[in-house]
Order: structure tokens, then C-alpha cells, then sequence
């Protein structure tokens, strides 16, 4: 009897247990889920005109291209006040001022089509444009477009202005870089990266194989009236003559040479005149900027910058002042950075894609070399990484930030990618909290359930000469 009784008090407790576990299980649950809920309500959003912030002033106007979910193209007035904007398009990118129209602005875009039709046979598909805008009277001009077969590695990313009439392009659904004429819309001119690269190699062939998100016509300087292209996957830099083709000594990078680069956005090419030849690049999946020096028939790391914020950067550009503007995707801005490697300007934005200072110069036309200039490098620290202390709570920090330390780079930045723009460190360290707490309940409920139900698991017992 006593026996039965001690039994029946032992399941009693042992049921109370488990249901104080249970309440403890809901607790942290909740508490997650409110956490990230409310970090949600604070997200940076510039998906109507009334949502982008104001920037501090500069001088000039500045444009900044989004390409995320919420494709738009902004500019802001010397005051720093928002002055144009555009999100009629699915996603903008690369965008250049106009010669001669000190508030015109040439870009590429995209928009998705998700309607089986005529032009898309399989949706989703693209229609890839060259757009010309005004700023000042808002009209906006379609130059070239074409459709193309896929979403995914099938937009343009940039075009760059030859001439009046001609412009190249960086087609990455095709792996080709093009010149066209835009009245007639004929292609003058095509090389083809398969022709000097092997398909092995890049993204996968024949998926997003080179994915080439950038290209430069140089105007001045020894390498004038060449083409400077971006071939992402590569790791590369390349630079090609109309009649000769591919410059082979002239390539900066090789593919997984991550050290050098690592699947790099938007190069800048800073001629003779002004220090060079050097190139200024955006190296994304190292989480820097950096600058590259010609010298004796070789590429040499001149300059580099990151702080602890620098996420996936993919635009740089040096201006007359001696500053570079720089575009950080995943960090959610764009920042104007001086000699001293100190941030003097800054605008948070949802995804951004590019930034151009207008008055200045195409990108980094007006801007000297960092070996000219004698830019020091900076690395490590400065940064102000307010990705969101969920509810104040320091350890969610330093979780975040173990988390993003532990994870590859590029993993990293494939979640940033995936997920809204407002989660950072602290809210995946609330997500990954969330998820262990549920798979640790999950486990235990099954286990309870094996006990009461009397099946236990047990390791078999090997005896000697078995």
C-alpha cells in the first residue's frame, strides 16, 4: 500500500514537473516571439516616399538605388532633404549622371513579370530597361529594354554610356558583355566570358555562372576606349579591347582567391591623370572596400576600410574631395568616409544598391588614387553596430554576434538576404533561442511519452566473444 502511494506521489511530481517546464517552455517562446515582433515594428522601410528618411547635407544631390524587395531609386538635395523618387520598377541598380544635365540620371532596372504571356512563357520572368530620368521634372525616358527568359541572374545590373547613341552592357543572364546601339537597337559588339573562361568554374554552369554585375567604358589614360567589367563569381576583374579581347595581364583577381577578392560588385577605374591606373572596388563577401595600384605590370592592394558594421558593400566611389561614398547593402546604408577613414555622412536605406554623388562625376571620375591621395587603411574597429539590441538585452548581442562570427560570411550574408531587413545579430540570436527552446520541448515531450507509455530505449551489451 505504502509502496502504491509513494508510486502514485513520485508520477504526481514528476507530472507537476513537467507541466512547470512546460509553462517555462511557453514563457521563453512568447518572449521571443514578442521580441522579434516589436523589432519588427522598428524596421528601416523605404517602400513609399513617406518612409526614406531625410540625409544629412552635402553639397550636392545624391542618388541611391535599392534593389530589394522594395526596388527604388531616391535622390536627396544639397539640404538633405528627399527631392525625387521612384519605386515603379521591381529593383533598381547602377545609375550614372548625364553629361550636360546636371540632374539627369541614367540606371538600369527590373521589373518581374509573374503572368505567363506573350513574353514570358515561364514565369517568373524579366524585363530588363535602360531608363533616363529627370530629377527636377520627374519625366522619365526608356532608352533600351529587353525580356529575358528568368528572374533569377537575369537582370542587368549596369550599363555605362560610350556615346550619344551607344551604350554597354553587363548581361548576366547571358554572361556577356554587349554595346548597342540604342536608336537602332542593334548589338555592335559582344564578348562572351565563356570564350575565355572555363564553365567548371564560377556559379555553375549554366545556372548564375559568371553573374558580370558591372562594366565600365575607361575614357582617359593608357587603357582608354577599353571596357572594364565585374565577373562576380569569378572573383575577377577583367579588362577587354573591342579588337584583342580579353587583356589577360590586366586581370585583377583569380577565381577563389578570396584573399584578393571575394565576389566583388561595381570596380572604378581611376586613370593616369589622377594616380592610377587603379581600381576601387566594392569586395562584398570579405566585408570591405578596398583599392588596387598598377605598378610594374601588376595589381597591389593600396588601400583598404571596413568597420564593425560593413556587412556586403557593393558600391565605392572616390570623389574630387577625397572622400569615398560607399553603398553597404546588408548594413542598411550609405556613408561618405574622409582621409582619416572616419564616417562624415551617413543615410540608412533598406537595401541599397549604388550611390552616385551628382556635380562630381560619373562614380569615381572626379577622385584621385588612394596612393596619391595617401589614404591610410582601416580594418577594424569604428564601426556603430545598432543592428537592434532586441529589448535592451546585452547577452541577445553578444549571442548575435557569435552567431554571425561562427557562420561563413556568405552564409551570413545569404540569411541577411533571405530574411526581412530588420533582422540582425540580436534578432537571430532571439530566433535561435525560439527554435532551440521548441526542439528541446519537442524532445522531452516524446520522451515523457516513450516513460509513461513504458518503452525505453537500450544500448545492446557486446560481451566478449560475441
Amino acid at each position: 500500500m505504502f509502496a502504491r502511494s509513494h508510486a502514485a506521489l513520485a508520477r504526481a511530481g514528476s507530472h507537476l514537473s513537467r507541466n512547470r517546464l512546460r509553462v517555462a517552455f511557453v514563457v521563453v517562446i512568447l518572449l521571443s516571439a514578442a521580441a522579434v515582433a516589436a523589432a519588427s515594428t522598428n524596421s528601416l522601410s523605404t517602400a513609399s516616399a513617406e518612409d526614406v528618411p531625410d540625409a544629412p547635407p552635402t553639397g550636392n544631390h545624391t542618388v541611391v538605388t535599392e534593389s530589394g524587395r522594395a526596388g527604388t531609386i531616391t535622390a536627396y538635395a544639397p539640404d538633405g532633404e528627399v527631392s525625387y523618387y521612384n519605386n515603379t520598377r521591381t529593383k533598381y541598380f547602377d545609375a550614372d549622371p548625364v553629361e550636360g544635365e546636371p540632374l539627369t540620371v541614367e540606371y538600369t532596372a527590373t521589373d518581374t513579370i509573374h503572368t505567363a504571356g506573350p513574353t514570358c512563357s515561364d514565369p517568373p520572368c524579366v524585363l530588363n530597361v535602360i531608363e533616363r530620368a529627370n530629377l527636377s521634372t520627374g519625366e522619365v525616358d526608356v532608352l533600351y529594354e529587353r525580356y529575358d527568359y528568368k528572374e533569377t541572374a537575369g537582370e542587368w545590373h549596369d550599363a555605362d554610356r560610350i556615346n550619344e547613341t551607344h551604350v554597354v552592357v553587363a548581361d548576366i543572364v547571358a554572361d556577356q558583355v554587349f554595346v548597342v546601339n540604342t536608336e537602332t537597337e542593334i548589338v555592335e559588339w559582344l564578348w562572351d566570358a565563356q570564350s575565355d573562361f572555363p564553365v567548371e568554374g564560377g556559379g555553375g554552369y549554366p545556372g548564375d555562372w559568371a553573374h558580370i554585375n558591372d562594366v565600365e567604358y575607361i575614357e582617359r589614360g593608357e587603357m582608354a576606349g577599353r571596357i572594364m567589367a565585374s565577373l562576380r563569381n569569378q572573383d575577377q576583374v577583367v579588362f577587354l579591347d573591342r579588337q584583342e579581347g580579353l587583356l589577360e595581364d590586366w586581370t585583377l583577381g583569380a577565381e577563389d582567391e578570396y584573399d584578393i577578392q571575394y565576389e566583388q560588385h561595381n570596380p572604378d577605374y581611376i586613370p593616369e591623370s589622377r594616380g592610377g591606373p587603379a581600381v576601387v572596388v566594392a569586395d562584398s563577401e570579405n566585408g570591405r572596400v578596398q583599392e588596387f595600384q598598377r605598378e610594374d605590370g601588376a595589381w597591389t592592394r593600396s588601400w583598404e576600410w571596413a568597420d564593425d558594421r560593413m556587412q556586403w558593400p557593393r558600391d565605392a566611389d572616390r570623389l574630387p574631395n577625397g572622400n569615398t561614398l560607399v553603398t553597404d547593402t546588408h548594413g542598411n546604408r550609405v556613408m561618405e568616409i574622409d582621409d582619416t577613414g572616419e564616417i562624415v555622412w551617413q543615410v540608412e536605406s533598406t537595401l541599397p544598391y549604388d550611390a552616385e554623388r551628382l556635380e562630381t562625376g560619373a562614380e569615381s571620375a572626379g577622385g584621385h588614387s588612394a596612393r596619391e591621395l595617401g589614404l591610410e587603411s582601416r580594418t577594424e574597429t569604428g564601426g556603430d553596430d545598432d543592428g537592434g539590441d532586441v529589448l535592451g538585452i546585452d547577452p541577445l548581442g553578444v549571442l548575435g554576434e557569435f552567431i554571425r562570427s561562427v557562420l561563413p560570411h556568405r552564409i551570413y550574408n545569404a540569411l541577411l538576404f533571405a530574411t526581412p531587413v530588420w533582422m540582425g545579430p540580436s534578432e537571430f540570436a532571439v530566433v535561435a533561442i525560439g527554435l532551440l527552446t521548441g526542439l528541446l520541448w519537442a524532445g522531452l515531450e516524446v520522451r515523457w511519452q516513450l516513460r509513461d507509455a513504458g518503452i525505453g530505449f537500450r544500448l545492446p551489451v557486446y560481451r566478449e566473444g560475441d
